[in-house]
Order: structure tokens, then sequence, then C-alpha cells
């Protein structure tokens, strides 16, 4: 058992069984849950390898090579979406297998690496695009092209990707509030968490802190999601911190290694599929999460 710290607003100590699914991998991330299929996508970003996981066969190869893929989510479609770092590029996976660009360059110089993504309903897609791809072991060693790190927009119809924010200094974990209406982004170097009100026409407007995730456990900001009662869980120091709606701190979910993403699944969505260095890991939640298509 591991136990879930309590903090600010939590009333009651909270413990979580952690169950490995897999281990001895190089390191996981960008999980993914498909709720028709039944089954777990996730990264192993060294390795070049797209895993697989499902109660019925356990982990296997979805895909391999993968142009060291990081974040991953689905479309409205139920299509692959990728973060790629070998290539700097956003692709999605067509029904048939073929791999389509979404975005590569910006004004003509190719992007650092995007690293996460998450769709909106009206059919844009939001990255951020921090500079890890770039270094050696977890993407290509290779000069940054671009002088900052940003957020950006591909909207439904794919193109030359919108600049939505660029005064980050590493860009990472991003998640919509339920009504959409607004978005929020975590920084790992700066160590907390911003929210922008999305404009009518998509773009990003503010940028406040909301945040911080502070801790002197390791740990930083990077995978972010919200469960269904509209609390923000982000990886930060020791696991992954939990805020209410009003950015209180309710509890720090203590994961055995230092955590970069997870996401939730099973038919209830009260499974939080948990990608931590070398592990996968599986824990039971009260509140579920919300389903990506």
């Amino acid at each position: 058992m591991v136990r879930g710290r309590q903090a600010r607003t939590a009333r009651q100590e909270v413990s979580y069984a952690f169950e490995t699914l897999g281990t001895g991998f190089l390191f996981t991330e960008g999980p993914v849950w498909h709720p028709t299929g039944r089954f777990l996508l996730f990264s192993d970003m060294p390795g070049d390898h797209l895993r697989r996981w499902s109660a019925a066969d356990g982990v296997t190869t979805f895909r391999r090579p993968c142009d060291m893929s990081n974040g991953l989510t689905w479309d409205r479609q139920a299509r692959l979406v990728a973060c790629e770092h070998a290539t700097s590029r956003l692709t999605r996976t067509e029904p048939d297998g073929s791999i389509v660009p979404l975005a590569s360059h910006w004004r003509g110089k190719q992007l650092n690496s995007p690293n996460d993504v998450v769709c909106r309903s009206d059919g844009g897609i939001y990255f951020s695009d921090p500079p890890y791809g770039r270094a050696k072991y977890y993407g290509v060693e290779r000069p940054q092209e671009l002088p900052f790190q940003g957020v950006y927009r591909v909207g439904p119809d794919p193109g030359a990707p919108e600049l939505l924010a660029d005064d980050f200094e590493r860009p990472n974990g991003l998640c919509f509030s339920l009504d959409e209406r607004r978005l929020f982004v975590n920084d790992t170097a700066r160590q907390h968490i911003r929210v922008f009100d999305v404009a009518p026409d998509g773009g990003l407007r503010g940028g406040r802190l909301w945040a911080e995730t502070k801790g002197d456990q390791p740990g930083a900001p990077d995978g972010m999601k919200l469960d269904a009662a509209g609390n923000v869980y982000c990886c930060g120091p020791g696991g992954i911190h939990v805020f209410d709606p009003d950015a209180g701190l309710l509890e720090v979910i203590e994961v055995p290694e230092r955590t970069a993403n997870f996401a939730w699944g099973d038919d209830d969505y009260r499974s939080l599929f948990i990608t931590a260095s070398t592990s996968l890991y599986r824990i039971r939640t009260t509140t579920p999460g919300r389903p990506v298509f």
C-alpha cells in the first residue's frame, strides 16, 4: 500500500494499492485508454517502443519503431494522435494504419519536440513543444531551431500550427476544464500550473499562475488531467498532486517511482494507469476520470 499524503483541504487520508502491470521499461510516458478496444497504449521513449496493455494479453508491442513517441491521445474519431520526439512532429494514425503529419514546422523552422497533446470537442488539437526530444536518451540530439518553447493549436483542417503562447520555460502537460472554456498548462522548469481562457476562435487569453507543485521529493510537473468532478491531477514532487477546481491541494498520491504521466481507464474509468520511470502501475480512485472520445 502507498499512502496519499493529506494536505490543506483534504479531510481524510486515502490509501492506494498499487498494482504493477509491467516493469523493466526504459522510461514510460503518454498513457491513453481506448474505451471500446479496452486497452491502454503507452510510450517507452528511449526504447523507441509504443506498447499496448490489456487485461487479456498483458504488455505487447503496438508499434516499433515509433519515432520515440511521447504524449498520446485519441481524436474525436478515435484516431491516435502522437507527439514524436525523433521527428519533432505531431502525427495522426488513420484507420488503415497510415501516419499523417499534423504539424512539424512553424514559419519554416522545425518544432522543438511536441511533448503532450489534448483534443477539444470542436476538433482543435493543442500541444506543448519543449526541447526534451532534442537531447540524448529521450530523443535525437540536434540543435534547437526555434528560440522559444510554445503551446500550439492545430485546427480541424491540418496545416501550419498556430502559436498560442511562447512565454514558457518548459511547457509540458495540458488539459481542458470540464466546459472546455479554460486550458491548464504546466511548466516543468518553473514547477507551476497556469490557466488560460479559451477564446471563441480557439485562441488563448490570459495565462495566470493557477497553482504550484511544491515538495522536496523527486518529480516535477509533467502529465496532467481532470477527473469527472473537475479536480486537476498533475505530476509533481513525490507523485501526483491533486487540486480541487479552486486550486486547493487535496492530496499527493505518492507513487513508488518518479511519475511522468497517467490516464484513467477500465470500464468504469475508476482505474488510474500511471507511467512512472521503468514501470506501469494501476490504482483505483473514488472519482472516475473522463473518456477521451
